[in-house]
This record gives C-alpha cells, structure tokens and sequence, in this order.
C-alpha cells in the first residue's frame, strides 16, 4: 500500500508569469483585497502602491513584497495573502504526432507521459521511441530523446515537466507510407511488395 508520501508529488515552486491572474487579500483590509491580472512584462498595478513586480516570483514572494510596501506607508503590520486564481503562464507545449497538440498546464505532478496523455495520446503514425524535450536551462537551449515504449516498460524514470518546456512526438513517415499504399493496394492486380527502410 503507498504510503503518505508516494501520494504526494515533491513539491515545485509554482512561479507567477505574464497573464496570470492573481488574488491579493490584507487581512481586515478589504479595499485592498482584489483579482489583478500580471501585465505582458510581470507586473501588477496596485491602488496606493502603483506598480509593482510580480513575475518570475513565488505567490509567498509577492505577499512579502506587498507587505512590506503596506507597511512603509498605509497599514501597520500587514497580512497578506496572494493566490494564483489562473495560471497561463506555467504551461508546456505538445506538439507532433499526438492526438491534439496545443498548450497544457504544468503542476508539480506533470511528467512526460502525463502531458502526452493530457494531448489525448500519441497520433497514428507516431515514432514512440523519438519523443524530444525542448527545454532552456541558464538561457541555453538543451534537448533530450526519450523513448516512450521504454518508460511505459519501465526501463527508465518517467521524466519531469516544467513550465515551457516543448514536447515533440516524432513522425513515422515509413508507417505514413504503408498507409498510403494499403489505400491504393485494392487497385492493384498483383501483389505490392516494398522495402521500408
């Protein structure tokens, strides 16, 4: 039986992004409780405080910030609480030979097999065993091949996911091709015989 910790996903940092709405609340302020949404360049507007940074910090970062703001000029020892109501920002993009490529969010738990089958799985002509991650890591673009067929086998670890990391599912143009020539085969008066490389 799992224990506790099995159920639970080691812990992320959930970072707010562009886009992203958030919920500010002071406690027994209420004017100052509010849904702001993160600007395109990471930054909310605040009454009384005006701008402030918001991107690329944790929910717990931000309140620390607007306390501190608050407490220099309008509340005397504030709390605050920030929220993440909706993220757009903390997603990874599926792509390739998967039932329905688009954008997906990312939690703590995602893994590759996860976001594969949060795009509803590989499509019909999928290579299983050429599935890349596209990922940058200190401003520097890595890529890693992953074999599906050897995850599901458990072979090796089911890779974690982060926010913007790209998936491709590769294409099997052999498998496209035996298609193509089993829809023109009944056609044909005499068998069809092709080597597939």
């Amino acid at each position: 039986m799992p224990t506790r910790g099995d159920l639970v996903a080691p812990d992320r940092p959930a970072l707010i992004g562009p886009l992203d709405t958030i919920r500010i609340e002071v406690f027994n302020v209420p004017e100052f409780t509010r849904d702001v949404q993160v600007d395109a360049s990471g930054r909310i507007a605040l009454p009384f405080l005006g701008t402030v940074e918001a991107g690329g910090k944790t929910a717990g970062e931000l309140a620390l910030d607007v306390e501190r703001a608050l407490d220099a000029r309008y509340v005397r020892d504030p709390e605050v609480t920030v929220n993440i109501v909706n993220s757009v920002s903390q997603v990874v993009t599926v792509s390739g030979q998967v039932q329905t490529p688009g954008l997906y969010p990312v939690t703590n738990q995602t893994t590759l097999l996860r976001a594969i089958a949060a795009a509803r799985g590989t499509g019909e002509f999928a290579r299983k065993e050429e599935v890349v991650i596209l990922r940058t890591v200190d401003g520097r673009r890595m890529a890693g091949l992953y074999s599906l067929e050897a995850i599901e086998r458990g072979l090796y670890d089911d890779p974690p996911i982060y926010p913007n990391d790209i998936v491709v599912v590769g294409d099997s143009p052999q498998r496209r091709m035996f298609r193509d020539f089993l829809t023109v085969a009944p056609l044909l008066a005499s068998p069809l015989i092709t080597i597939l490389q």
